[in-house]
């Protein structure tokens, strides 16, 4: 099961990924719009636009950080495990803190303007509980961690991350990886 959940299945997702887009690139290049609400009310947008995607960027650039620079890399330039661990700490909740407040705004304006409310489709409100699923859940494994003891991705997740890239996925070290990771 572990060669499959992680040396399979990252893999398949890509592959459905690149098909995706060249089907949709081919055959359907203009059959998604946006429905864009900023002409029922643009102060609160203007607002919580730019903190959810500033938030958002952050967010990723933290985990291509903590994924794709290897410990000793960190170590050589002066960064020890101490100052790594706050940094990911106070970082991580700050665009954590950014992109939920972010999303929560753009979720009020939605449920308090009738225009926007009624603009809202069933797909809008799943986006939307996936978004702040995904953000409270990192938020959570964050913030069980502020000590420092908790669980070591870098040893595990990391590694096996950057494995993929070169086709060669050690699933081994994804056995015992805590579910909230």
């Amino acid at each position: 099961m572990n060669v499959f959940l992680w040396g399979v299945l990252p893999y398949a997702a890509f592959a459905l990924l690149i098909a995706g887009l060249v089907w949709r690139h081919r055959y359907d290049r203009f059959g998604w719009t946006t429905r864009s609400s900023q002409v029922y009310e643009s102060k609160l947008l203007n607002i919580a636009s730019p903190v959810f995607h500033y938030g958002i960027l952050f967010v990723l650039a933290g985990h291509l950080i903590g994924l794709f620079v290897p410990a000793s890399w960190t170590q050589a330039v002066g960064i020890n495990e101490h100052a790594y661990h706050l940094f990911s700490l106070y970082g991580g909740t700050f665009a954590g803190v950014l992109a939920v407040a972010g999303i929560g705004i753009l979720i009020y304006r939605r449920r308090t303007n009738a225009p926007v409310f009624r603009a809202t489709t069933a797909n809008d409100k799943l986006m939307y509980v996936f978004l702040l699923g995904a953000l409270l859940l990192g938020m959570i494994a964050k913030l069980s961690d502020t000590s420092g003891n908790g669980y070591d991705y870098r040893s595990t997740i990391a590694p096996w991350s950057r494995s993929l890239f070169t086709l060669n996925p050690k699933t081994e070290l994804m056995e015992g990886v805590p579910v909230l990771y």
